[in-house]
């Protein structure tokens, strides 16, 4: 079985418009991740899945390869209850959703201790070629950008092994090596910062979920709504790995973004978690 994880949605890149359409895939695991990963819900009837899924304006045929497709790659486990399938989160899962998860629950998820980086190169042959490719996708995707032809730099600290491991990426771990860092005096972090990241993408990107939730879409459940947005707060992370606000001028949004996500997070779980029980009871849930 194939276990390795596709990110979502293109890893490193923004909008520059405010296009919040999303990949099933996104849906079903910032649902996941918000609702099912700390609680202790039985296997969620497919019907619930689907239901919220066409809420959010994913057709019936897409939502249920979505769940094929996860349940291939290892990120969820199908069991059937009479003519009911369910579905259930499986370790991989859970361990990609719980080191996201600290982030997303985090006070300051864009801060990381003053001037430490993540630094990792990698010589890799012409013949691997694909394998190169996969690891830059893999890599931006956990917040690296790059600085020059094979090498990579992130803020903060990297747990490098696990992007690897959860990638299905062991091979290309041999080829790489990686170490915590900090800019010797003199060093112009700031532009450093513009070299290895789109910092004008970055900055469009804190402004189109900054105006999405002014105000939360009232066309939506609270369940929907709740759901849209931790994967627009997803999306939004993996788009700003937490690039340091002091050296991207004083009206950098990091902080204005993080505290719009709490608010409107903290509003809309009880009444998402209580529509959540009502269908789950509905679908026939024990």
């Amino acid at each position: 079985m194939d276990t390795a994880v596709t990110p979502p949605e293109a890893p490193g890149t923004t909008e520059s418009a405010p296009d919040r359409a999303h990949r099933p895939q996104s849906l079903v695991l910032g649902f996941l991740g918000g609702f099912v990963l700390s609680s202790d819900l039985p296997p969620l009837p497919s019907a619930v899945l689907l239901d919220l899924l066409g809420e959010l304006g994913v057709t019936e045929a897409a939502a249920r390869a979505t769940l094929q497709r996860m349940t291939h790659r290892g990120l969820l486990v199908r069991s059937q209850v009479g003519r009911t399938a369910r579905y259930e989160l499986t370790d991989l899962s859970r361990s990609v959703l719980s080191r996201a998860g600290e982030r997303v629950d985090s006070p300051t998820p864009f801060g990381h201790p003053e001037g430490s980086w993540t630094l990792l190169s990698y010589s890799m042959p012409e013949s691997r070629r694909d394998l190169r490719h996969r690891m830059r996708s893999r890599l931006a995707w956990a917040g690296f950008g790059g600085l020059r032809d094979g090498l990579w730099i992130a803020p903060g600290t990297v747990d490098v092994a696990a992007v690897f491991a959860e990638a299905g990426l062991e091979d290309a771990a041999e080829l790489a090596d990686w170490f915590a860092a900090r800019p010797m005096p003199g060093t112009e972090v700031g532009a450093m910062v513009r070299r290895a990241w789109d910092v004008p993408a970055v900055l469009a990107a804190h402004h189109v979920f900054l105006t999405a939730w002014a105000t939360p879409p009232v066309h939506l459940s609270e369940l929907g709504r709740a759901t849209l947005l931790i994967a627009d707060w997803l999306r939004l992370l993996r788009t700003d790995p937490g690039l340091p606000a002091e050296h991207l001028g004083p009206d950098w949004p990091a902080q204005r973004s993080a505290e719009c996500y709490g608010h409107t997070s903290a509003a809309l779980r009880p009444g998402a978690v209580a529509e959540l029980t009502r269908a789950l009871t509905a679908a026939g849930a024990p």
